[in-house]
Formats: C-alpha cells, sequence, structure tokens
C-alpha cells in the first residue's frame, strides 16, 4: 500500500499492492494502523456508504459542518469518477483550492479526503458504484453544498451537463460561503 500527497498536503491517494494471476486479483483495500501511521493521527471510520449513480451524475460539493464534520476514504468498486476535493478551512493557505484525481475500478485507487473539505464526483462511466468510509456519522442538520459550478472554482468536470439533484442545484457560491471550519 502506497501513500501519496497531493497539491494539497492534507487530501492523499492511496494505490494498494494489488497480487493477481488467472484466477484474478486480491488486494488490501484498508489497513487502520498503516493508514494511522501516515496520517500520524488515531483516524476511525464509523460509517460505510455507497452510491450507485448513471453516467454523467454529479454529485457534491458536500460537507458537513462542526461538530459534525466528516473526513471520508473514497473508492470507486465498479465503473469511474472524477473526484474533487476543495479546501473550505478558512485559516488553509489552500482556501478555495481543490484537487482532483481519477479514481476507477481499474486502478484500485482511494483517497483520503479529510473534515475540512467539501467533496464531489462526477461518474465517468454507466453504473459506477462508490464507497466512501466515514470518521462521523451523517447529520442532515449539518450538511452544506458549494455551488458545483462556481465560475471561481475553475474546476474542470469534464461533464459539460451533469444530472444533479434538487439540493445540489442549490449549492452556494465560495464567496458567499462563511466557513465554520479553521
Amino acid at each position: 500500500m502506497e501513500f501519496k500527497r497531493t497539491a494539497i498536503v492534507d487530501v492523499l491517494l492511496i494505490q494498494p499492492t494489488i497480487f493477481g494471476d488467472d484466477r484474478g486479483y486480491f488486494f488490501e483495500s484498508f489497513h487502520q494502523q498503516k493508514f494511522n501511521e501516515f496520517i500520524g493521527a488515531e483516524i476511525n471510520f464509523v460509517q460505510d456508504n455507497e452510491s450507485k449513480s448513471a453516467k454523467g451524475v454529479l454529485r457534491g460539493l458536500h460537507f458537513q459542518a462542526p461538530p459534525h464534520a466528516q473526513g471520508k476514504l473514497v473508492r470507486v468498486v465498479q465503473g469511474s469518477v472524477l473526484d474533487v476535493a476543495l479546501d473550505i478551512r478558512k485559516n488553509s493557505p489552500t482556501y478555495g483550492q481543490h484537487v482532483s484525481f481519477v479514481l476507477s475500478a481499474e486502478n484500485k485507487m482511494q483517497a483520503y479526503i479529510p473534515a475540512g473539505f467539501a467533496h464531489g464526483f462526477v461518474t465517468l462511466e454507466k453504473d459506477t458504484i462508490f464507497q466512501y468510509k466515514c470518521t462521523n456519522w451523517y447529520n442532515p442538520s449539518s450538511e452544506g453544498s458549494i455551488l458545483w459550478n462556481d465560475p471561481a472554482l475553475t474546476i474542470q468536470w469534464q461533464e459539460m451537463n451533469p444530472i444533479l439533484s434538487d439540493k445540489d442545484k442549490l449549492g452556494i457560491l465560495l464567496a458567499d460561503f462563511n466557513s465554520p471550519f479553521e
């Protein structure tokens, strides 16, 4: 298992070691001790979620505010996504900046997006299955959303007319956002 820091150092990419032969493959998808050693902190995941989406579905940019903030360990089981993490920590030198990467069933990469980031993805293939582990339980009164197509963010989503939920159409512009994250 190889851990890599992205251009925003708190967002990590994790490449598992894959063992394959003519029968198929095997890999360790998560190892708590290795993860915590690399992070340098005790991170505990308390909830696992999964979604299945058609091609062109965009989910995000979502976050949960403190005290229910969530870190997420995300991966794709089937299909592929363009995954985006937006720094919304107001005292961060990378506030308002994002990183993006392709996660797929083929590359088996995972990403860790800590609390203080808005997260979203757009599916690049039909029937994409996306899984994520969360460091806190979902709390509807703490959820928020930054507008996915805020022009100030310059995110290249690779999908011109994504399929959106009503909630995701109502996200707020970063300029109008009063971040609860330090």
